[in-house]
C-alpha cells in the first residue's frame, strides 16, 4: 500500500510539472506566434528603434517605451537595492528582538499592498513634493508636471523593498557564523565583520533578491500608469513624463484592433525577451562564481 501511494504521488506530481511546463510553453508560443509577425510587416528595425508611436499613422516604434523602462528600472534599483540591503542587514544583525517582532511583520506587510494602492499613494504624496520641489521649485526647476521618471523610480524604490529584504535577510543569517566570529575574532569592527565577511558570502542570495526585484520591476503596471505621465516620447529630463513597456500594453489593449494589436503583443515579446536576457545573465554570473 505504501509503495503504491509513493508511485501514485510521484505520478501526480510529475502531471503538476508537466502542467506548469505547459503553461509557459503556450505562453511563448502564443506571444511568438502573434508578435513576430507583426514585427516582421512593420520592420524589426522600425518596430525597435523607431522612436514614434502613433497608430493611427500606422507608426509603432517602441524605442521611447524601452528607454522609458530602462530610465525607470535603473531609477529604481539606486534608490531600493541600498536601503533593502541596509535594512536587511539591521534585522539581521543590529535589530533589538522588540523591535524585530515590529518591523518584520511590517516589512511583510508591504509585500501585501496591492500596487494600485501604492500608485494612489505616490500620486496623492511623492507627485506633489517632486512637483514643489524639484519640478518647479525654488530651488530646483526641473519642469514638468511631478509625473515622470524619478517619481515613478522612487515609487517602484519603495514597491520592491519587501522583496529584497524577504530574500536577502535569511540569506544573511544562513552565512555559517564562525565566518562572523573569525572576522571578529582576528580584530575587525562589527560593521567591517558584517559587510567585509557576511556579505559577500551571501552574494548569491543578493543577487538573486535583485534579479525578483528586477523582474517585478520591469512588469510592474498599475502603480508606473498613475504616476509616469505616459507619455510616449523619449524622456530628456528626470522629471519628463515616460510610458513603460507594460503601460503601453495595458493603456491601448483595450480599443487596439488588427496590426495595433499585434504590435501590442509583440511589445509583450520584448518584454519577455528583457526578462530571459535578465535571467540567462544571472544564471550565467552563478555559474561563473561556483
Amino acid at each position: 500500500m505504501s509503495k503504491t501511494s509513493e508511485v501514485l504521488m510521484k505520478f501526480v506530481f510529475m502531471i503538476c510539472a508537466c502542467v506548469s511546463i505547459a503553461a509557459v510553453a503556450l505562453i511563448c508560443v502564443f506571444m511568438f506566434a502573434n508578435g513576430v509577425p507583426a514585427m516582421s510587416e512593420i520592420g524589426f528595425t522600425e518596430f525597435l528603434l523607431g522612436d514614434k508611436w502613433r497608430p493611427s499613422s500606422d507608426l509603432y516604434g517602441i524605442f521611447p517605451m524601452i528607454i522609458g523602462s530602462i530610465y525607470v528600472t535603473a531609477g529604481a534599483i539606486i534608490i531600493g537595492v541600498p536601503i533593502g540591503l541596509l535594512c536587511a542587514v539591521f534585522l539581521a544583525y543590529y535589530c533589538p528582538s522588540k523591535l524585530y517582532s515590529i518591523v518584520k511583520p511590517a516589512v511583510e506587510l508591504l509585500a501585501g499592498i496591492p500596487s494600485i494602492v501604492y500608485g494612489f499613494f505616490g500620486l496623492m504624496v511623492i507627485v506633489p513634493f517632486i512637483k514643489d520641489n524639484i519640478a518647479r521649485g525654488n530651488f530646483i526647476h526641473l519642469g514638468g508636471s511631478g509625473k515622470g521618471v524619478l517619481t515613478a523610480s522612487i515609487l517602484l524604490g519603495i514597491m520592491i523593498l519587501p522583496t529584497i529584504i524577504s530574500t536577502v535577510e535569511p540569506n544573511l543569517r544562513a552565512v555559517p557564523k564562525m565566518y562572523y566570529e573569525g572576522s571578529l575574532a582576528l580584530g575587525a569592527t562589527k560593521e567591517r565583520s558584517v559587510f567585509c565577511t557576511i556579505v559577500p558570502a551571501a552574494k548569491s542570495g543578493v543577487m538573486a533578491g535583485v534579479v525578483l526585484w528586477i523582474g517585478r520591476a520591469i512588469g510592474e503596471t498599475m502603480a508606473v500608469i498613475i504616476v509616469a505621465g505616459n507619455q510616449p516620447v523619449i524622456p530628456e529630463k528626470i522629471t519628463s513624463g515616460v510610458r513603460t513597456l507594460t503601460a503601453n500594453i495595458v493603456l491601448e489593449m483595450a480599443y487596439a484592433s488588427d496590426l495595433h494589436k499585434d504590435a501590442l503583443i509583440a511589445t509583450a515579446v520584448v518584454l519577455f525577451v528583457f526578462i530571459l536576457i535578465i535571467n540567462t545573465c544571472f544564471s550565467l554570473l552563478k555559474r561563473s562564481e561556483s
